[in-house]
Parts: C-alpha cells; sequence; structure tokens
C-alpha cells in the first residue's frame, strides 16, 4: 500500500544541547473519498464499501512528532454521501476541522502532532458507526521526535495491521451500532487476509526472519468490541500503549485494545530455526471469523516485506 501523497517543507531546525533533532515540517496530506464495490475476502466477495483513496484501510499517514499536517480531503463528486475526517493525533474544533463535507466539496485544515504514537483516523460524519464499518478509517503514525533509543528500539521490520468489522451489505446503521448482522472482522480489508491456514485462498504472510525484531503498528477499528491482541506462539518483546515510548510494558502475553485505539508491539522469534506465529484477535468470534494473521520467520524471508514503507502488504 502506498503511502498518502505527502509534500514536505522545512519549518524549522531545532538544536539541543550542540546536536541536531527532527526538524518540524509542514507534511501536504491530501485523499479523496471514494464509495465503491471493495473485495472484502480471498474469495473475491465484495460489499459497497467507502472509502479513503480506495482502499481499506486508507493511506498510512507517517510523521514526526511536532510536524504540521496541511490536510486536505476530497469528497468526489459522484458520491452519495457526505463525509468527513477524524484524526485521533489531532487536537482542534470537532466542529470545524471535522465537519462534514458533502459530495464534490473540499475541506483543508491543519494541524500539529503533538504526541507521538499510531493513532487511528476515521470519519465522523452521520451514522459514524456505518461510516467506520464501510471501512472509512486508516492509521497516522507520528513518530518520536528524539529518535530510536534503548526503551524504543529500531525495528528489523514494521507492519500495520488495522481491525475492522464486516457486516451484510443491507445492514442499517442502527444494526450496525447494535452488533446486528455482523459477519466478521478484517485484518487491513480483508477476512483472514494473511491466513493460509484458515483460508486456502489466501496468498500473503506476514515475513521475518529469525532473530529479527518485528515492529507491529496495530489499530482496532471495530465500532464496538476490543481485540484481545496476541501472538501464538510468542510473547510481545515490548509494548508501548498509543504508541507512545513512555508508555512501555514488557513480556506481554495479550493486549486489550479498545476500539479507536491503537498500540506498537514488538515481536522477537527465536534464532537459529525457522518458526510462525499467528497473530490473533483472541476474542474467538473474531478471530474464527477473520481476524488471525501469520506471520513467518524463516531465513529466505522477502527483503521487501516490513521495510522501506512497505507496511501495508
Amino acid at each position: 500500500m502506498k503511502l498518502a501523497k505527502l509534500t514536505t517543507g522545512i519549518l524549522a531546525s531545532l538544536a539541543l544541547l550542540g546536536s541536531q533533532t527532527a526538524a518540524a515540517k509542514l507534511v501536504r496530506v491530501e485523499m479523496s473519498v471514494v464509495e465503491k464495490q471493495v473485495v472484502v475476502d480471498n474469495a473475491g466477495t465484495k460489499n459497497k464499501m467507502w472509502t479513503y483513496g480506495g482502499t481499506i484501510p486508507g493511506p498510512v499517514v507517517r510523521v514526526t512528532q511536532g510536524d504540521t499536517v496541511d490536510f486536505s480531503l476530497l469528497n468526489e463528486k459522484g458520491n452519495k454521501q457526505s463525509h468527513s475526517m477524524d484524526f485521533h493525533a489531532a487536537i482542534v474544533d470537532v466542529l470545524d476541522e471535522f465537519q462534514g463535507v458533502r459530495p464534490g466539496r473540499k475541506k483543508d485544515f491543519k494541524f500539529e502532532a503533538k504526541y507521538p504514537g499510531v493513532f487511528i483516523y476515521h470519519c465522523g460524519a452521520d451514522a459514524m458507526s456505518e461510516h467506520i464499518s464501510r471501512g472509512m478509517y486508516g492509521v497516522i503514525i507520528v513518530d518520536p521526535k528524539e529518535g530510536y533509543s534503548d526503551a524504543f528500539p529500531k525495528p528489523d521490520r514494521e507492519y500495520v495491521i488495522v481491525e475492522g468489522d464486516l457486516f451484510e451489505d443491507d445492514a442499517t446503521p442502527s444494526e450496525r451500532t447494535n452488533n446486528d448482522k455482523w459477519k466478521g472482522a478484517l485484518i487491513n480489508g480483508k477476512q483472514f487476509h494473511y491466513d493460509p491456514v484458515h483460508d486456502q485462498n489466501a496468498s500473503m504472510v506476514l515475513e521475518s526472519k529469525p532473530g529479527e525484531r518485528v515492529r507491529i503498528f496495530f489499530v482496532n477499528a471495530k465500532i464496538n468490541e476490543s481485540s484481545a491482541f496476541h501472538p501464538i506462539a510468542g510473547i510481545w518483546d515490548k509494548v508501548w500503549d498509543n504508541g507512545n515510548p513512555k508508555n512501555v510494558r514488557y513480556g506481554m502475553q495479550t493486549i486489550n485494545v479498545a476500539p479507536a485505539h491503537g498500540v506498537i508491539a514488538d515481536l522477537i522469534s527465536p534464532e537459529g530455526r525457522s518458526s510462525n506465529n499467528a497473530l490473533v484477535d483472541h476474542q474467538m468470534k473474531s478471530a474464527l471469523n477473520g481476524a488471525i494473521t501469520v506471520l513467518m520467520n524463516k531465513p529466505d524471508a522477502d527483503p521487501k516485506k516490513g521495510r522501506n514503507g512497505n507496511l501495508v502488504l
């Protein structure tokens, strides 16, 4: 998946104790809303979905703490619904920056990314439960301005995993709000997206080499239920609640992630041998209806997966 369209310009250069820190930038982000039929499983089933940029999740936005995001949302002319953008990384006015945009209109606003972490963005137009559950969500990563450290080490690979809902196509807003006509869980837009063990039609898995530090940027985009994020045959080495380096926990088996919340979780596989993990929502209703991701740790792991911005397969 491509990153959101970004254009940067230097605003300031800061010095700390004689050494340069990350320079604050102006980051231009442009997205369009596309209402379309989207494939929601590995068999090719399509549902009527609403998207940012035509994909579920929408484009990954990645900035550094202190950057200013200059955002533009276009609601394409052929759409039927009003839509909006709610960045959880923004401190703004819900009645101004996050207001709805009618088809054929644009909305521009700016915000400073003040806190590091992994944040959801989503549509906040009425009914919010329908807009989110039809796929209008994505991830903004705000890297800490201090960079990597012993407490927040540099990973060997990085992946974004977003868990969402799949409802029957004809589910009404009230039915979605009450979790009626729920069909399953989506991982980056598809049931069992990266799980050929439980779905013979799945064609992709996450990969790493034995002993590598694999960083998962996990966001729960389900509208009602928490996710119990667990690495079968592994233990989370470090977990940062909300992705903030100050919110660190060690040796975690399962992380409870509330709706519209996120975590950064690191997994290190055994060195000297091939192994596999299944990254699951340990709420079995979700796991066995789509929320299982296979991570293969092998010497010939694809060198492109999880590197150079290739965060969403």
